[in-house]
């Protein structure tokens, strides 16, 4: 078991909020782990209780062998699912020689020196994620939205787009941002349509949002590289539309914002 600080586990809300997105309970996650090993031919045994282990933090690295078939079923490396990545360190062994050490490295640390603030409004739930963006090379501005599901751990909100619930399609965003009283700072990465206009590129870039009183909105602007390499910014808005995520929930948007 690895933990962090005081005993204290950091929970994967990146892995859970995709599972959620996928509308898959954990046993089904599991069971589209085993069969996606079958596709590999590489059969494992993940359980219900392992994908507990990730999503808690009880486990923060996963083997090669189920990291390839977490590529499979999710179409995402283990390092953009929220898992540690084994890092080797290298020691003195005290007779001239040096000794290597396994230790990890990955987006749950630094979710761990993120310190918590106290308690938070609670932002779980299904949000209409509303961004504008300017395409030189086309003139034109375009308005572009993605149904997206929330997954809160302290001030820590992790949100990944539904699938097939974008006005680009297959376009799956991802959210990660820390809460500070009324703000919400972070950062964002869109993987665009590999048969689309921008050819598979991904992008990437920061965020920061101010919260209304009420919770249930969030406006601010986005940063981030063009192709050409030049800073793009732009207006984002996040509002609330159903504080539950369940499977119910989800399936009703997993449709196109209207």
């Amino acid at each position: 078991m690895t933990t962090t600080g005081e005993g204290e586990r950091i929970p994967n809300d990146v892995l859970t909020s995709v599972r959620k997105s996928m509308n898959l309970s954990q046993d089904e996650f599991a069971r589209g782990l085993r069969g996606a090993g079958e596709e590999l031919g590489e059969p494992n045994d993940a359980s219900k209780r392992l994908v507990q282990r990730w999503e808690s933090g009880e486990t923060r690295t996963c083997r090669p062998l189920y990291a390839r078939a977490l590529k499979q079923f999710t179409g995402r490396a283990p390092e953009w699912l929220g898992f540690a990545i084994p890092m080797a360190r290298v020691h003195s062994d005290g007779a001239g020689g040096h000794d290597m050490e396994a230790g990890e490295v990955g987006t749950a640390d630094a979710a761990a020196t993120s310190p918590e603030q106290g308690p938070q409004s609670e932002y779980v739930g299904i949000w209409l994620s509303r961004y504008e963006f300017y395409s030189s090379s086309r003139d034109e501005t375009f308005d572009c939205k993605h149904h997206i599901v929330i997954v809160q751990h302290g001030n820590r909100l992790t949100a990944q787009s539904l699938p097939g619930a974008s006005t680009n399609p297959d376009s799956p965003l991802s959210l990660d941002l820390t809460v500070d009283r009324n703000v919400a700072t972070g950062t964002w990465t869109e993987q665009t349509a590999a048969d689309g206009y921008y050819q598979g590129a991904r992008y990437h870039g920061a965020i920061q949002l101010l919260i209304e009183p009420t919770g249930r909105r969030m406006t601010g602007k986005w940063v981030g590289f063009g192709k050409d390499f030049d800073v793009n910014t732009g207006p984002w808005e996040l509002r609330l539309l159903d504080r539950s995520t369940g499977r119910a929930s989800i399936e009703r948007y997993s449709t196109t914002p209207q």
